[in-house]
């Protein structure tokens, strides 16, 4: 940009730092920013808009138009030009607004004079604040310089609203970071947990968007980004040393690949001359990046962006000296706030440290989904905005159970919330006195009720839930918490571990299951269309044998004369097993060659998690030693609906008259052959469903340790016969689901 356009901005900046720097009310402030703004800018209006709330926008100061229509003029997102702006995240310049798409002429602001229209978003990381407009009586587009030069100004104002320059007594000018807020999001554990914020990554906060000397500030950003090419370049050569990580220095690659980015660096050095500080310039950088690149439908763009973000994020720690390591100690009850998290960096906070986990993004089947169900914490995944809104320490209280996050709680939440923990403690109480009675309901049928793990930390919940054994052992975790596979030796010890923590109660192997959402940091994941539908779990293992016979030798000689369960999982037709099945065979008769101490017993299952397996030919069931129903994702499967979809997987009812009497077919299938069946997954641990299943023929069920007390209690209150006489008659009827019939029978036989 030619040398007077970076005066203008930087001259247009330095008044705009000035009136910020006034010790004025918000609303006095912004009066004083547009007025500024319209003058520099030769434009007959400058207004700007700020969120009231996720979806309305509302006028918060105007020059040019009626100032009565203050505070009082508000917009749908999307709605109007200005909505427009707001959604997309884009600039609109207008040179006939009116004839515009989408225009929308508001009568209490008197703009139906003004032909030009120019809307910029306010806005930090994808953090929608707000538009700044400017309008002119004359039809005229904006030139590339002015419309430049209100992004930069935008970015300042952007700054400035997440520091609170701007509250006053319009509703839209909250303080930021201050009001009780709640956010809903998705159940990936239950439970309920009260605590303080300990962000992942904490926000890097610009208190000097805006700079005065632009060679000072060059000089800042030069020596950042060399600091930040040293680090870049010193973690591949660490890398590079460590044979087998190609991902990892694929990754740093890229890194190094925009760290050198000459147009890159141009761009910020550029944005410096315009007025803004050397860590504004690269949030501009950055924010631009993620309007350009953020909605392609090319994975590979994705993947960039966020490598981009990442670097970004480092550059602007070393240009602060904000971030990780602070110093800040982490506070007591702390509940984890996080974009996103991996199994080996959760894992490192150590679960005493946790009382619960908020993630924006996350799946109800990923890896911190699997550590919190180990760690039997709440995790709620899906709580868009949480990590901008929530700062280190605030006040937070997570309900697991409905999926919702109260930050900065209100007297009244918090009282109500006590009140549920104070109330789900006292179930507890009345839970362990079941520990040691078996799960007989009153009509004198047994169900075995087992427990789910993934981690040897898990096991003294063996004995304090009650549970009869592990129906489920996890084995993925192990790989997926390294950066490079682990051995043998090391996996033998873990599992003769988790057997000696056993004390002789059975536990079930389940062999490595990966894929899908569940990938290992060392292993190049494959750009599936549906990953759930993939390449995973025993189709990884048939497929790359080496690994798999890794794992069952650790297995066999972690059992050193002790019985052993082993678990395949998604198989979906016979050969599958019958070909899994013999490799342990295979491994257990070289094992035996080898001079090792065999199993004293060895039983050799599969999950069924796919309806093909249901329809298998009857030498399948009499071939396997036991059959465990994979709920999680037999139900995605049966009903065609996504479990990571909240659109969709809402929709479905566990309780559906069709998915009960599956269950019912696959029972009476492995009584056939007296093959045992059990019901593995979270609906097992649901005391409604557990007892449904119950009335369906299944005799053993397995749950996260929690579940064990309260399905316990139900099952040993209710009489069986009755269930089932209630599920059928609902059925009769033609209701899809029988859950409204079952809970008011419950209601009635239990009062």
């Amino acid at each position: 940009m030619a040398e007077p356009n970076e005066s203008e901005s930087r001259k247009l900046l330095r008044r705009l730092k000035e009136t910020l720097a006034e010790d004025s009310a918000g609303q006095a402030r912004l009066d004083h920013i547009v007025e500024i703004i319209a003058h520099s800018m030769r434009s007959d209006v400058c207004s700007i808009y700020l969120f009231r709330d996720a979806e309305t926008l509302e006028l918060c100061a105007t020059e040019g138009l009626k100032p009565e229509s203050v505070h009082q003029t508000r917009m749908r997102l999307g709605e109007g030009l200005v909505g427009r702006v707001a959604r997309d995240g884009r600039v609109v310049n207008e040179a006939d607004a009116p004839s515009a798409k989408g225009f929308r002429y508001m009568p209490e602001t008197g703009e139906e004079v003004f032909s030009s229209f120019c809307g910029v978003p306010i806005q930090r990381l994808g953090d929608r604040l707000g538009v700044l407009v400017v309008q002119s009586r004359d039809g005229r587009a904006f030139s590339e310089d002015e419309v430049y030069a209100l992004e930069v100004v935008a970015m300042v104002l952007a700054e400035m609203t997440e520091l609170g320059a701007f509250v006053g007594e319009g509703e839209a000018l909250r303080a930021r970071h201050t009001t009780p807020m709640m956010f809903r999001g998705g159940v990936g554990q239950e439970g309920v947990a009260e605590g303080h914020v300990w962000l992942h990554e904490p926000r890097v906060v610009v208190t000097n968007p805006v700079a005065d000397d632009p060679e000072l500030e060059t000089k800042r950003l030069r020596e950042a980004v060399d600091t930040l090419r040293v680090s870049v370049d010193d973690m591949l050569q660490t890398v590079s040393r460590e044979p087998g990580d190609t991902d990892q220095r694929e990754v740093l690659e890229a890194y190094r690949m925009f760290a050198n980015s000459r147009s890159w660096m141009k761009r910020m050095e550029e944005d410096i001359g315009a007025g803004l500080s050397a860590e504004a310039s690269v949030e501009k950088e950055q924010s631009a990046a993620r309007r350009r690149m953020g909605k392609s439908n090319d994975a590979y763009l994705r993947e960039r962006l966020q490598d981009l973000d990442d670097l970004s994020n480092r550059l602007l720690r070393i240009l602060t000296g904000q971030g990780k390591d602070t110093g800040a100690a982490m506070p007591e009850k702390a509940i984890l706030v996080a974009r996103n998290i991996g199994p080996a960096e959760l894992l490192d906070y150590g679960r005493t440290k946790l009382r619960g986990i908020v993630l924006e993004q996350g799946s109800v089947g990923s890896h911190a989904a699997i550590v919190a169900r180990a760690w039997a914490i709440p995790l709620i995944v899906h709580a868009s905005g949480v990590v901008t809104e929530a700062l280190n320490g605030d006040p937070i209280m997570i309900d697991g159970d409905q999926g919702i996050v109260h930050l900065r709680p209100d007297d009244i939440v918090v009282s109500a919330f006590r009140d549920k923990m104070a109330m789900q403690a006292k179930a507890q109480q009345r839970y362990a006195g079941l520990r040691d009675l078996p799960a007989e309901t009153k009509d004198g049928v047994r169900i075995a009720i087992h427990m789910n793990a993934g981690l040897i930390a898990e096991l003294p919940s063996l004995a304090s839930s009650g549970a009869e054994g592990v129906g489920l052992f996890r084995t993925e975790l192990q790989f997926l918490a390294r950066s490079t596979v682990p051995k043998r030796a090391e996996l033998a010890g873990i599992y003769s571990r988790v057997l000696d923590a056993a004390d002789g109660k059975r536990v079930i192997f389940r062999t490595l299951d990966i894929g899908s959402d569940k990938v290992l940091p060392y292993m190049k994941r494959e750009d599936e269309p549906n990953p759930a539908l993939g390449w995973r779990a025993i189709r990884v293992g048939l497929d790359k044998p080496g690994v798999m016979r890794m794992q069952l030798q650790a297995l066999i000689r972690a059992a050193n004369g002790r019985p052993l369960t082993v678990m395949f999982p998604f198989i979906a037709q016979f050969d599958e097993f019958r070909a899994a099945r013999q490799h342990v065979l295979d491994e257990i008769e070289r094992e035996e060659k080898l001079g090792h101490v065999l199993p004293s017993k060895v039983e050799i299952g599969a999950m069924l998690e796919t309806p093909s397996i249901a329809f298998a030919p009857r030498q399948f069931f009499e071939m396997a030693d036991f059959i465990s129903i994979g709920g999680n994702d037999l139900k995605q499967f049966f009903f065609a609906a996504d479990r990571e979809n909240e659109r969709v997987r809402r929709r479905y009812d566990t309780l559906n008259v069709s998915y009960l009497k599956f269950i019912e077919q696959i029972t009476k299938r492995c009584d056939e052959t007296l093959t045992p069946v059990s019901f593995c997954g979270e609906d097992a641990g649901r005391p409604v469903e557990a007892v449904c299943f119950a009335a369906m023929g299944l005799r053993s069920l397995s749950m996260r340790p929690a579940s064990v007390g309260p399905v316990k209690h139900l099952l040993r209150r209710v009489d069986l016969g009755e269930a089932r006489r209630v599920i059928e008659t609902a059925g009769e009827s033609g209701a899809q689901s029988v859950r409204a019939d079952v809970m008011e029978w419950l209601r009635g036989h239990l009062e």
